[in-house]
Parts: C-alpha cells; sequence; structure tokens
C-alpha cells in the first residue's frame, strides 16, 4: 500500500471510530434519558393484591392501612384493589389485569408464592416493580416486607413448652402446620419445630390446605381418633383461624379442660379465645408496621426511586431483595392491653362482648 493510501485508511479508521464513539455515548445517553423518564412525581395508580378472605386480617386491616398508609404519602394516588379468593389462576389473571392497567407498582401478597413467578416477571418486563408483602413470592421482585417468620414459629413453640410445663413429655402434640403453598408456613414450621424439637414428641403433623378452618378441624378429628384423647397434651396451630376449627374438634372429642393451643394473627375471635382460655396464646404482628413499609417502598418505586433498606433477603430465584422485616409478639392474656389495645386494633368493649364479659373481668380487662 503506497503513502497516500495509507493516509486515506487511516483517516477513514479515524472517521469510523469517531461516528461508533458518537452512537455509543448516545446511546447511553438515551439510556439516561430513558431512566429520568422513569421518575414520575405525580398521582401514582397502585395494584394492592390480597390472597384469600378467609383470614380476617386482610379485609380488616391490611387493606385500610396499606390504602390509608398510600394516602398519607400521595393524597391523590389511586389503589386499586383485588382479592385472590385463595386462588392461584386468579392472582396471576389479576396480575396481567394489573399490567394491562398500566399500575405504576404493585403490593403483592402471593396465594402461591411459585406459581405467581412468571407473572412477577412480566410486571418486571412492563417496567412495574413489584413489593412482595407478607408473603415472599417468587420471580424479580423489587422490595418485600413481612415479619420475622422463623421468630413466628419460635415464638409459637416457646410458648407451648411454657404451657405444658413438666407435661411436655407426658404425651403427644400435634402439628397442624400452614398450607405448603405459602413460603411462610415453612418458615413457622422451621421456627416452631427449632423450638419444640427434643422437648415434646409430635404425634401427628398435617399441612393444612388453604389455611381453612374445616380443614384442621378435620386433622384435628383425625388426630383425636388416632391417637386417642387421654395421649394429646398440646396442638401447634400456626393461626387463629386453624385454632378454632381444631378447638372445635377438640370440644366434640370431649376434652374438658382443653390442651394448650397456640395460634397466629390475633384474630378477633383468636383473642377473645385467648380471654376465656380455649386457646392458650397468638401471635401479634403489627400490620400497621408492615402497611406502612408496604406504602412506602411502593411509592418510592412507583416514582422510579430506590427503597433505602439495610436488609436483605433471598428468595429461590432472586438475590439481595430490598426487606423490611417486622419482630412479632407473643400474645397471651396477661398482654392484651399492651397490645391490640394499646394499638388500637381492638376496643375493649369488642373484645368483652356477650359470652367472653365475665372472662375479661376476671383478665383485668375493663
Amino acid at each position: 500500500m503506497n503513502a497516500t493510501m495509507r493516509r486515506v485508511a487511516l483517516a477513514a479508521s479515524v472517521v469510523s471510530m469517531t461516528v461508533a464513539l458518537a452512537a455509543c455515548g448516545s446511546a447511553k445517553e438515551a439510556d439516561s434519558n430513558k431512566k429520568d423518564d422513569k421518575k414520575k412525581t405525580g398521582p401514582l395508580t397502585i395494584g394492592l393484591l390480597l390472597p384469600e378472605d378467609q383470614t380476617a386480617r386482610y379485609e380488616n386491616f391490611d387493606r385500610p392501612f396499606v390504602t390509608k398508609k398510600i394516602k398519607a404519602l400521595c393524597a391523590d394516588c389511586k389503589v386499586l384493589y383485588v382479592n385472590a379468593k385463595s386462588d392461584p389462576s386468579v392472582q396471576q389473571q389479576q396480575v396481567d389485569s394489573m399490567i394491562t392497567k398500566k399500575v405504576d407498582a404493585i403490593i403483592l401478597d402471593s396465594v402461591d408464592s411459585k406459581s405467581i413467578a412468571s407473572s412477577v416477571k412480566k410486571a418486571d418486563e412492563d417496567g412495574i416493580p413489584v413489593i412482595a408483602y407478607d408473603r415472599l413470592a417468587e420471580g424479580p421482585v423489587s422490595a418485600y416486607t413481612s415479619f420475622d417468620n422463623e421468630t413466628v414459629g419460635k415464638v409459637q413453640g416457646q410458648a407451648l413448652l411454657k404451657a405444658l410445663g413438666n407435661k411436655a413429655k407426658s404425651g403427644k402434640v400435634v402439628m397442624l402446620n400452614g398450607w405448603e403453598a405459602d413460603p411462610n408456613a415453612a418458615m413457622f414450621k422451621k421456627g416452631a419445630m427449632s423450638v419444640l424439637k427434643g422437648k415434646v414428641d409430635i404425634g401427628k403433623s398435617y399441612d393444612i390446605d388453604r389455611w381453612l378452618a374445616d380443614k384442621a378441624n378435620e386433622a384435628m378429628t383425625g388426630a383425636i381418633s388416632s391417637l386417642g384423647k387421654s395421649n394429646i397434651v398440646g396442638v401447634y396451630s400456626a393461626n387463629d383461624s386453624m385454632a378454632g376449627g381444631a378447638i372445635t374438634a377438640l370440644k366434640s372429642g370431649g376434652f374438658n379442660p382443653l390442651p394448650p393451643v397456640t395460634g397466629q394473627d390475633a384474630e378477633l375471635e383468636g383473642v377473645r379465645r385467648v380471654v376465656t382460655g380455649e386457646q392458650y396464646m397468638s401471635v401479634y404482628k403489627s400490620y400497621l408496621d408492615e402497611a406502612t413499609a408496604a406504602a412506602d417502598m411502593a411509592v418510592a418505586l412507583g416514582r422510579g426511586e430506590k427503597v433505602n433498606e439495610s436488609n436483605t433477603v433471598d428468595s429461590p430465584t432472586t438475590k439481595d431483595i430490598p426487606a423490611t422485616l417486622i419482630t412479632p409478639v407473643s400474645l397471651t392474656k396477661e398482654n392484651i392491653k399492651d397490645t391490640v389495645i394499646k394499638d388500637g386494633i381492638y376496643k375493649i368493649d369488642q373484645i368483652c362482648a356477650g359470652k367472653v364479659k365475665a372472662a375479661c373481668a376476671a383478665a383485668g380487662l375493663k
């Protein structure tokens, strides 16, 4: 190649490189502008998807608390609410509907953490952040808030051991665990077993379909038939609804007095049973704190901002998810005033109505 040709080639190369760099710069600039476009300062539309209506907490606490907190942060924001009523396929359709409506963020309490993963992925691909609420959904969720669920199980296990005292090894404990499709159920069970293993004899253990009280009743009835009335000394129930079903079965089976039964969620009927002594304890979880965390996350992510959480959790599909985990409290007859009444969840008149009135007076609830 002669000198002239070399100069031409070199010039062409420089021009080509300049064009490439300019294109690269333009692409980066466009990407940056795209990110800036995601920041939104006006009203937001946030989807709130709850899993079922069998457990009283969702309609009585979660829905109103989350909505109120979002409105406090953003008065013009709109909350679109749906309940899947324990049907995973319905919830998938509900997520798809939220995507079609182009919501700015989704707060999702999953019915089935695995099956919802594909819907979470669709939302993520459409630029809609998903906040996993109470249950850690699989898929690319952007943030998570719940309670320290292993601690919930430990609190239940410790309470049951305390109630059993020196009778802990004198008979069998029946375990009524939560629905296996709910990832929290496994954590509750793990926490409980970390306390109970080796200290009680587990006679029967059941995973209760959809947390249903009637299924818990059937399981408890079967356990009584299998183990014998005289051999059952305690019942680990993962929540209050199932505890109610178990207690009905124990009464029908002729238990008097009833063995200690655990619970969770501080449902009104559960708290009333704790007052009368039919249920030994529940677990009080501040739904207001959980709702506040979810609202903060949804508004921040909906506006294209980051969530500032020091904790992270891993799901089977996603690592380092920013998380707010709230500490649960064991609720017994002795601390009802300092928990659900103090926090305004219930009034004394609600708890102490009807047949519970005398037990309330004896417990100092006036």
